[in-house]
């Protein structure tokens, strides 16, 4: 049986979520003229608070505007790469990559899931050092392209938990892994925190704090 550490990566390894910072380095990267399209994305941002949107189709929609309806791998991964670079220099914080490098030192497993785009976060993870990243998946076209449109459900939650029982499965069976840590900062991700034999609540919003305090996991206050 091996150890394995779970990982969530906005605001728990970095300080500030990355999907609107990638679209918009994409923007500037590679068609700098779609940034007039930031007020539009605005208006996208108040029809998700209303309801009107779900958060899987305010990411299509931002994508869209962003990036374009397709993207060509090769075309993008120059960029993709350049911002994973970016994250690692302005946006991680020193305890959660310490903290990563003594999870290796010990042997573990690393696996980072996220709800952000696996078009990044694999170029990130891989640069942290993670064994593997389990992010939202989007669809290609028959040609090989990038579609705009998210694979199967948005990686957050209960959708989250059912990818990391997949990979357990994929991996040689739950049997098989001693889930040693769970890292995260949002109450979202209380199904995947609760595999853990000891869950870390990272400088956790207030509903996880309370979760954290109610069910005596650990709070972690990183910077």
């Amino acid at each position: 049986m091996r150890n394995l550490v779970i990982y969530d990566m906005d605001k728990t390894i970095t300080r500030k979520a990355t999907y609107s910072a990638f679209l918009l380095h994409m923007a500037r990267a590679k068609a700098p003229w779609r940034l007039l399209f930031i007020p539009v994305s605005a208006v996208f941002a108040c029809a998700y608070l209303l309801r009107l949107l779900s958060r899987e189709r305010l990411k299509e929609c931002n994508q869209m505007l962003f990036l374009g309806r397709s993207a060509k791998p090769q075309s993008i991964s120059g960029a993709i790469n350049s911002y994973a670079d970016k994250v690692l220099a302005n946006n991680c914080m020193a305890q959660a990559r310490a903290q990563i490098a003594h999870d290796k030192e010990e042997g573990c497993a690393i696996l980072m899931a996220t709800a952000s785009y696996g078009l990044y976060a694999q170029a990130i993870g891989s640069k942290l050092g993670c064994d593997d990243v389990l992010g939202t998946r989007l669809k290609q076209g028959h040609n090989g392209r990038i579609l705009a449109d998210i694979d199967g459900d948005n990686c957050y939650g209960e959708a989250k938990l059912e990818r990391i029982q997949q990979w357990l499965s994929e991996h040689g069976g739950a049997e098989n892994w001693n889930i040693l840590r769970c890292y995260s900062d949002h109450v979202s991700d209380a199904p995947m925190l609760a595999l853990a034999q000891e869950p870390v609540a990272v400088n956790p919003h207030a509903p996880l704090k309370a979760m954290a305090e109610q069910k005596g996991w650990r709070i972690a206050l990183w910077s």
